[in-house]
């Protein structure tokens, strides 16, 4: 493979002109087609594989007024008497009166229910409060919506002015959050990071063009196919953040062992191929086995799941792409200008920088102390950092996931305050009423027999017939129950009627609504998560064994993934589901984690922790392969690349804690997730517990069975046949490397 690639970046150096053209070209077709053809589907989160899905389908044929219009909406006005007094008074009735007089006249509200009309009273128990459901129509994407809820909510200020307890609910009430300015930050950050990095300023723009084209380009590629195949709004989330991710990453590598190349005195065209043929190497094997993974998600059978693996699979795919072609390219016209400018003047000055001197610099820094001390003790040190690691993941073990928070994500607003005054004052199953459909030839006889299983089951407040179908073969029962929408109680009410379906004979029964598709749809993506979290442990192991030829070093890297998983997920159930720093989040807190960012979570840091690994341990391994001892090649390989790993973290972290300053829950919560599990993953996992435990096991880390050692394909990842090249091809002099194109 290192021969291949070092042929390939070669070219790509040779040609710059031809691949930029072609890199041009690509981005435009991307353009156009993305103007021209991208299409969105509706309904990312159908699932029409789950028992709700499919009777969900069955109830809106049978009864067509519950399909879903999304050019409707609905809005609740919860309006409490004050204290010591109650909504029929005829003060507070006549206050309600004129509020329903005036949200009637707002624009594109068809109705407004009457709470006090005798069939369909809408006043709690106590008589304290009373709900008006407002009835919005025409709602059509050209309609902005945020002047009819200002409107309404203005009504509420007028009642409340009244005398009144007013809030407002509704679906039209969730509001799209502000972008945090310290999103833009985060990027801002990371190019200085990579400046500091490299110490040129042509260097760090480099890395960040390449990462931008890859991602650009992917993400437009598919975009654009989705004039064919039309994607899901949620689909490009994840080849977003990954895309970035891995893009800065390969870059990074490449560009830092392109450095070292010309350090040890190579040429431009020689640094450029042997860097190719090396860290490239370990870029395709780290861009396949995400790309695999990404792949994987489809086996979890849910279909906005596998769109968004394979765009995300596009996109990374090209980013491998882009590194080999296009960063060769560049590399050949920036030449030694990558160095710094202290370098380069010394090399103008006919003093070359030996890699013997990086070396001695190497030695002397931070990083080369740190890994003398790991080396000097490294069981304590292991056991200490594993066992850290583990006590922060221990929260994981509480975390509660759900599909949507009940009342809208923000505690404070007036949405969330509707809710809860409903579920006070109505009981907590008020809003989370099931539909039980029953099928079959005349189940209106049947339908007794079943409001009576179902009650039976228990934890059900009310069960009331919700209609029947016109050919009499279909009829809905709502079933109210005690707890809320998001509660273990109706989680485990929905199971019960559905173990207890053939209790009634001659009818189907099914469970159904907007609480039991949310229930399911979160239990598919709880099961999704094991099975991707198998896959993907399995991948990293089979992909690993080949790539370092040994059984231990993978295994060590693939259960540091799950300590950093273990730990991103601990610190986040701590922050966002207990609320543990609520004054230092702007997002809201104390709310179960959306069922969808488990699986993204293991995605993107999954790829970034195989960037690390790859990076890493190859070098560990290039070195181990030159006859160095084990405990030597991890020096070696720890103090070339440990600083090139350190920079792609520290701008990663530095990427998502911006993120993590969202207002948005779910994008807070993403970031903040990866952000500590990028700093656990590349500073402790990589830097202190691979280390340590490597050297411990000594020659034992590089073990392979002789038998397997035949089975496997042999990937010269460590440019083994490019030193041998080296060895036979003659000598370049002195004038060849200190007057490259580029110095001056």
């Amino acid at each position: 493979m290192a021969a291949y690639l070092s042929r390939l970046g070669a070219f790509s150096a040779r040609h710059r002109v031809l691949v930029f053209v072609v890199w041009g070209l690509m981005l435009a077709v991307g353009v156009v087609g993305t103007v021209t053809g991208m299409t969105f589907s509706e309904g990312g989160f159908s699932l029409s594989s789950t028992e709700s899905g499919r009777a969900l389908q069955v109830m809106q044929a049978k009864f067509p007024a519950t399909a879903i219009d999304d050019t409707k909406g609905t809005l609740q006005l919860v309006l409490t008497a004050p204290a010591g007094q109650k909504v029929t008074g005829a003060t507070s009735k006549k206050i309600i009166a004129t509020a329903i007089e005036r949200v009637t006249e707002v624009g594109h509200v068809a109705a407004v229910s009457d709470p006090f009309a005798k069939d369909r009273s809408y006043v709690s128990a106590d008589g304290t409060t009373a709900v008006a459901t407002v009835t919005l129509t025409g709602l059509t994407d050209d309609v902005d919506t945020d002047p009819i809820y200002a409107k309404v909510l203005a009504v509420a200020d007028q009642a409340r002015d009244a005398g009144l307890s007013v809030e407002v609910g509704g679906s039209i009430g969730d509001q799209v959050p502000e972008q945090s300015p310290a999103e833009g930050l985060g990027a801002m950050i990371a190019f200085i990071i990579l400046i500091v990095t490299f110490g040129s300023l042509i260097a760090a723009g480099a890395n960040m063009l390449g990462a931008l084209l890859g991602l650009a380009t992917g993400l437009l590629g598919v975009f654009a196919l989705s004039a064919w195949h039309p994607i899901g709004s949620t689909t490009p989330t994840l080849a977003g953040m990954i895309g970035l991710a891995v893009g800065i990453d390969y870059g990074l590598f490449i560009l830092a062992r392109f450095r070292t190349e010309l350090r040890e005195g190579r040429t431009v065209e020689e640094a450029i191929a042997r860097s190719i043929g090396t860290a490239g190497s370990a870029v395709v094997f780290a861009g396949a086995t995400v790309i695999i993974a990404l792949v994987g998600l489809s086996v979890v059978r849910i279909p906005f799941i596998t769109e968004m693996g394979l765009a995300a699979a596009v996109t990374v795919a090209t980013t491998v792409l882009m590194a080999l072609t296009f960063l060769p390219a560049l590399m050949r016209s920036m030449g030694y200008r990558v160095l710094s400018r202290r370098e380069r003047t010394m090399i103008r000055k006919g003093v070359p920088l030996p890699e013997q001197a990086a070396q001695r610099g190497r030695r002397r820094s931070f990083l080369g102390g740190w890994i003398r001390v790991v080396m000097k003790a490294p069981l304590p040190i292991a056991v200490v950092a594993i066992a850290g690691l583990l006590l922060l993941a221990m929260p994981t073990f509480d975390l509660r996931t759900a599909l949507s928070t009940p009342g809208g994500e923000d505690p404070d607003s007036t949405q969330r305050a509707a809710y809860t005054v409903i579920a006070d004052k109505f009981g907590a199953g008020s809003q989370s009423a099931l539909i039980v459909l029953v099928e079959g030839t005349g189940v209106a006889g049947k339908l007794d027999q079943v409001a009576g299983m179902v009650t039976a089951v228990g934890d059900v407040a009310a069960v009331t017939p919700a209609g029947a179908s016109e050919d009499g073969t279909t009829a809905m029962l709502q079933v109210v129950p005690k707890g809320g929408p998001i509660d273990d109680a109706t989680r485990d009410l929905v199971r019960d009627i559905r173990d207890h379906a053939a209790d009634v004979a001659g009818v189907s029964i099914a469970v159904t609504g907007s609480t039991a598709v949310d229930i399911d749809t979160n239990d598919m993506l709880s099961d999704a998560l094991i099975i991707y979290l198998v896959l993907v442990v399995s991948l990293a192991l089979v992909l690993l064994i080949i790539l370092f030829r040994s059984l231990l070093v993978p295994l060590v890297g693939t259960l540091g993934f799950l300590l950093s998983l273990g730990t991103a997920f601990g610190v986040t159930v701590k922050v966002f589901q207990d609320g543990w720093a609520d004054a230092l989040i702007p997002a809201p807190s104390g709310n179960p984690i959306l069922s969808l960012l488990p699986i993204l979570i293991v995605g993107i840091l999954f790829g970034l922790a195989m960037d690390y690994q790859v990076f890493l341990v190859s070098r560990m391994h290039e070195a181990h392969a030159r006859g160095l001892s084990p405990a030597d090649a991890i020096v070696d390989g720890f103090q070339r690349t440990a600083v090139v790993v350190v920079a792609a973290a520290a701008i990663m972290i530095a990427v998502f804690a911006g993120f993590a300053t969202a207002v948005s829950p779910f994008v807070a919560a993403i970031g903040f997730a990866l952000s500590v599990g990028v700093l656990a993953d590349a500073v402790i996992v990589r830097m202190i517990i691979v280390p340590a435990v490597l050297k411990l096991l000594g020659n034992a880390a590089w073990w392979m069975p002789r038998w397997l050692d035949r089975l496997l394909p042999t990937i010269d990842a460590e440019g083994r046949t490019l030193e041998a090249a080296d060895r036979q091809a003659p000598q370049h002099t002195d004038e060849d490397v200190l007057t490259p194109a580029g110095t001056r």
